[in-house]
Parts: structure tokens; C-alpha cells; sequence
């Protein structure tokens, strides 16, 4: 079961290339959107990470930096994102294998993928919407708009 809006998101620090790593931390103060998938080059992944990175001049109208989070390694990531010239960082849960994903409870155990789960957090790291999709189904960004929306709307930081 992916954590629930009202719970405070587990931190965490992940590798976006070989030498740096970001943490939940590092985005304190504005609203973050985590968006989990099973793999980089995978048809659906694709589509959904495209789209976000289409989306991505909305996201920040409300402030909000994405992160892209699989098991797929920070070589395999690098090579995904300049394929598809993504604009935001995509972190390898890489090891120990889907560490951050089970701490989300957006991990797959059977299959050893990230589920494709999204969460939006507020300023302070607490997790404001959540959702899992059918892992063939590409979720889209509506769902992460309106949570940003709703944000904004409470006046969130």
C-alpha cells in the first residue's frame, strides 16, 4: 500500500549520477512531485516521463520540482534522460534495490520494479496526494496538477 496523504514522506538520498546524489531534504520549502516507474526504457515509462517533462513549465508554476525515481542505475538513467532530453533528475533506487520505493510502499517485490506510483509533497515533506496506477497504464499529470493546485490553494509553501 503507497503512503497515504497526511503522512510525512520518509527521507532519502539517491543517486542522480555516479558522483551526486540529492536527498528529500534538498527541496524543502517547496512542493515536490515523486514520480516512481519500472523501467527507463520500457514503452509506457517513455510515454509517462515524456509527458511530465512536457508538463514540466506547469509543475513549476507552482513551484514544484519533479524527481523520477526506478531501480535502474544512474548509467542506465543518463542514457534515458538524454534520449528522451528530460529536464529533470532521474534517481537510481538502484541499492538497496528499491529501498526508497519500499520505504513509499511503491515497490513490486515480485517482479523487483518500482510500482508506477506518484506522490506530491508539500513544502514540508508531508505527502499531500498519492496514487498508484496500473503498472500499463500511464497516469498522466491531471491528478498531479490538481494536488498542486490544491496546494497552492491553502496557501502552501
Amino acid at each position: 500500500m503507497a503512503l497515504a496523504a497526511g503522512t510525512p514522506a520518509p527521507d532519502f538520498k539517491l543517486q542522480v549520477t555516479p558522483d551526486q546524489a540529492v536527498s528529500l531534504a534538498d527541496f524543502r520549502g517547496k512542493p515536490l512531485i515523486l514520480a516512481f516507474y519500472p523501467a527507463d526504457w520500457s514503452p509506457v515509462c517513455g510515454d509517462q516521463m515524456a509527458l511530465y517533462n512536457e508538463v514540466l513549465p506547469e509543475f513549476r508554476k507552482f513551484g514544484a520540482e519533479i524527481l523520477g525515481i526506478s531501480v535502474d542505475g544512474v548509467w542506465c538513467h543518463l542514457a534515458f534522460a538524454k534520449d528522451r532530453k528530460l529536464h529533470f533528475p532521474l534517481l537510481a533506487d538502484f541499492e538497496p534495490k528499491g529501498g526508497v520505493a519500499q520505504k513509499f510502499g511503491a515497490y513490486d517485490n515480485a517482479n523487483g520494479i518500482c510500482e508506477r506510483a506518484l506522490f506530491v509533497l508539500d513544502g514540508d515533506g508531508v505527502i499531500r496526494w498519492s496514487y498508484v496506477s496500473p503498472i500499463a497504464i500511464n497516469p498522466g499529470a491531471d491528478g498531479i496538477l490538481e494536488a498542486l493546485e490544491g496546494l497552492a490553494g491553502k496557501g502552501a509553501h
